[in-house]
């Protein structure tokens, strides 16, 4: 299958908190779906229910069972796979089971697969596999707003998001929900986008030409916007008919993202039965979450990489449970991997050609714990990543946000594959000029959320850094999550250039990626509109490719032997 251009189509939803009903569309049976019967229909038109009458709530006269995953991120044939899970949907079915197949967001990135096809392929296959609803994630937007509207459309399944607004015409650009009926039971799945996304992803793919933002997700430093767009989107579904309304939500439970977190969206809304989650990558079976009426909504999350599968179950009595399928089982579906292993040929040649070869390997995660800590602390592959932007460009100084490093190099041979992995975004290299004081509100902004870990925690290179966590961080953000100012004392401190202390007033060159350092990507505001010296000098990837082959001769050697890096950045406790 190919991609095709087709047009967008913009949902009904007005401006944040004034949710009208969301149009409903009808999936298309994809080959991995099965018998009629158990297949959901989808509402064609909204219930004349009022919004008391739809909360009389009809217990579904089957099981209904509800598969769900969140953050795929191209983990295609990982753990349980696609293959499993279209394995594991058929086995339900068989059993007389309505099932549903739904996904948490951040499907189509993270991946060489995903970086090769511009998300193109992850999504064929999501087609194959037969999901009948989705939300989006944050990354579904790191190919451009333009391939992620193309995308959309080629989707046989819709994608739902009550808080995604074009503010230029203050309106949502999807369903608010979608709308699913079992016999006598409505279904409806509300989406929800969490607002990092504005700096998670590339800011400039939500800007006008003059840096204004014309798309937001219904950002405020209160939640209260948030909140208020949801609960709309639950009162208009319930108002439409629904005898239960989950949440399809990309928002993830980490105390950074505060006041968007999942949990502060439950508990500042009503009605919602379930919130199925993602964002933060936390495997959560079930938990018990109190909303603002004090009655519980289960809250589910299955990790990343298809480590699990979800179920949500809605039995005859009424009573919603969930739980989680793990990498144990071990049933594939033969057809499901005959058309992965069509496609995934396509690219084994041009992965699979060797590089170069490594001595040590390189880290994204402690090898004592298993944790990621390449968001929080310096590693081997930070200071390599970082180097590598240092030889090409020849620059001062290199950083390489902690984000943007995605999966670790092993020992051994290094193929085109490996590199694609750690850098699979595709951002372009540039330097830039920068003074000392831009340059240390960056390295402030970047440890800001610790002892939390932060996509734009930079690795660096030509220069080094304490960091002091006792002290409280006082960056200053705007209501869009971007850099404003630091408003007390530094945690960062004894920054150094080459040895030499850091002249706040002094203009240096600094490498790193567009997303960083000309897109504003993490919230680096300090930087807009600053001297470009180098722009899109090449890919991140091919930067760390040349530094292998030109730089280290081939061979990536014992200088980074150390899994904790070289002490340029030192966490003074």
């Amino acid at each position: 299958m190919s991609l095709l251009i087709v047009g967008m189509t913009i949902g009904l939803l007005s401006g944040c908190g004034k949710a009208q009903e969301a149009a409903v569309e009808t999936p298309v049976e994809t080959p991995a779906e099965t018998t009629e019967e158990n297949d959901a229909e989808v509402s064609t038109e909204a219930s004349e229910e009022t919004a008391a009458e739809a909360l009389e709530v009809t217990p579904p006269s089957e099981e209904i069972a509800i598969i769900y995953t969140n953050d795929v991120h191209c983990g295609i044939t990982d753990n349980i796979g696609y293959s499993g899970l279209v394995a594991y949907k058929k086995e339900l079915e068989a059993s007389g089971k309505q099932v549903l197949l739904v996904d948490a967001g951040d499907s189509i990135q993270g991946g060489v697969i995903g970086a090769l096809s511009s998300g193109g392929y992850p999504l064929e296959i999501m087609n194959y596999v037969g999901y009948d609803v989705a939300t989006v994630g944050n990354h579904e937007f790191d190919y451009g707003m333009e391939q992620f509207m193309k995308l959309k459309d080629k989707a046989k399944f819709p994608y739902v998001c009550c808080n995604f607004m074009d503010l230029t015409t203050e309106k949502s650009v999807f369903d608010a929900y979608q709308m699913f009926t079992f016999g006598d039971t409505d279904v409806a799945f509300v989406g929800i986008t969490t607002p990092v996304t504005l700096t998670s992803s590339t800011p400039k793919y939500f800007q006008n030409e003059e840096g204004e933002f014309i798309y937001g997700f219904c950002q405020d430093d209160s939640g209260q916007k948030l909140y208020d767009t949801v609960q709309s989107a639950i009162d208009d579904a319930r108002a439409a008919g629904a005898d239960y309304v989950i949440g399809l939500a990309h928002l993830g439970i980490e105390s950074s993202t505060s006041p968007w977190m999942s949990t502060e969206v439950i508990a500042h809304t009503t009605g919602m039965d379930a919130l199925i989650d993602g964002h933060s990558h936390t495997v959560m079976p079930e938990e018990d979450v109190q909303n603002k009426d004090g009655k519980t909504v289960v809250l589910t999350q299955t990790g990343t990489k298809l480590e699990d599968i979800g179920i949500l179950t809605i039995a005859t009595d009424g009573k919603l449970s969930s739980s989680l399928i793990d990498s144990a089982y071990e049933t594939k579906d033969a057809d499901t991997d005959a058309y992965i292993a069509k496609i995934m040929e396509q690219f084994d040649v041009q992965l699979s050609e060797v590089i170069g070869t490594s001595e040590v390997e390189l880290v994204v995660e402690d090898p004592k714990t298993g944790v990621r800590i390449v968001r929080s602390a310096e590693t081997n592959l930070g200071d390599f990543c970082a180097d590598a932007y240092l030889a090409v460009t020849g620059a001062d100084i290199a950083i390489s946000n902690g984000g943007g490093i995605r999966a670790a190099v092993p020992a051994g041979e290094i193929t085109y594959g490996d590199i694609i992995n750690v850098h699979p975004f595709g951002n372009a290299i540039c330097v830039i000029e920068a003074t000392g004081q831009q340059i240390l509100d960056a390295l402030e902004l970047g440890v800001m959320a610790m002892p939390e870990e932060s996509g734009s925690f930079e690795q660096v290179a030509g220069i080094t850094y304490e960091i002091h966590p006792d002290l409280p961080s006082s960056v200053v953000l705007d209501e869009n999550g971007m850099f404003v100012s630091v408003d007390g004392e530094y945690r960062v401190q004894n920054v150094k250039v080459n040895g030499e202390e850091l002249d706040l007033k002094k203009t240096y060159t600094l490498a790193g990626n567009n997303y960083s350092l000309m897109n504003g990507g993490g919230g680096l505001s300090m930087f807009k509109g600053n001297r470009v010296v180098q722009d899109s000098i090449m890919v991140d990837a091919e930067v760390l490719i040349r530094y292998i082959q030109d730089d280290l001769g081939g061979v990536i050697g014992k200088e980074y032997a150390q899994p904790y890096g070289q002490e340029r950045i030192i966490a003074v406790e």
